[in-house]
């Protein structure tokens, strides 16, 4: 197998409000923690279990500068990206390690009332004409979908 892949697709719920990261070349990112949770009854005891995962989410530019405009702590958000890990050493001098979801593509799907935004919510590839606060995601396969692209 020549080929690789890496993509995640998440739906979560803001964990924090975005923050921003400006730099001299104008450039600028935005970071904020995404929970996606797992529901179920375990067999022994009867209880209602919820695990929760934490997503470190990285957007950059004008989709980081939407984000911040749009979203804030407990939206819920469809997230593309890819998974990138970071090393870089502490104050003091350990080598430490970060994973994060680098943003490809977004869409809000918490509705917004009429003071805060427009009812319908930007996506990040099509920051100007808005798609509706809640999208459905189509996962039906396409017909060449025996065929294996590497």
């Amino acid at each position: 197998m020549s080929g690789t892949l890496n993509k995640v697709i998440l739906i979560g719920n803001l964990g924090d409000d975005v923050k921003m990261h400006y730099f001299e070349n104008k450039n600028c990112i935005g970071r904020f923690p995404i929970a996606t949770s797992e529901n179920y009854v375990n067999k022994q005891t009867g209880e209602r279990v919820t695990n929760t995962e934490w997503h470190n989410i990285i957007v950059r530019n004008k989709a980081a500068e939407i984000c911040e405009k749009y979203l804030k702590k407990g939206d819920k958000i469809y997230i593309e990206g890819r998974i990138k890990t970071r090393k870089w050493t502490d104050d003091k001098g350990t080598e430490r390690y970060s994973t994060e979801i680098q943003c490809v593509d977004f869409t809000f799907l918490t509705p917004k009332n009429e003071n805060n935004a427009p009812s319908a919510a930007p996506s990040s590839n099509l920051a100007t004409s808005p798609k509706p606060a809640t999208t459905k995601v189509d996962i039906t396969p396409p017909d060449d979908a025996d065929v294996v692209p590497f």
